[in-house]
């Protein structure tokens, strides 16, 4: 079942912004959610995100996540102080290889399949 897509702009014209909306084009059923913080999420896991810093994290298994920081030489993100465990700091030369960089999208959101849905935080109006 494809998820819908969510029409989000490129509202400060980042390069890099581009980049990720390039990748994701790549995948028709990944769809991008938020404007100033762009990500993707599959029931309520979300496994990329595009930081306020510019820097993408991406979430993979643990034997693709090892795989990926001994080629590429980078480590796991950090944001705001915390490590996220699950996920990679993808190197900026990288993120314009869009071709290369598909594989580790498509992990990603095989990834976050077997992931156990998480709640919605909306609340339902009785």
């Amino acid at each position: 079942m494809a998820m819908k897509k969510k029409a989000v702009s490129n509202q400060n014209g980042s390069e890099k912004v581009d980049l990720y909306e390039r990748l994701l084009a790549t995948l028709p059923e990944v769809g991008r959610k938020g404007d100033a913080n762009p990500y993707t999420a599959l029931n309520g896991n979300m496994f990329t995100l595009l930081h306020q810093s510019e820097t993408l994290a991406i979430r993979l298994p643990p034997e693709e996540r090892g795989k990926f920081l001994k080629k590429y030489k980078t480590t796991l993100f950090e944001a705001y102080g915390a490590v996220m465990q699950e996920y990679v700091r993808v190197p900026d030369d990288l993120l314009g290889k869009t071709g290369e960089l598909r594989k580790y999208l498509e992990i990603s959101f095989e990834y976050a399949k077997t992931l156990k849905p998480k709640p919605s935080a909306k609340k339902k109006k009785s």
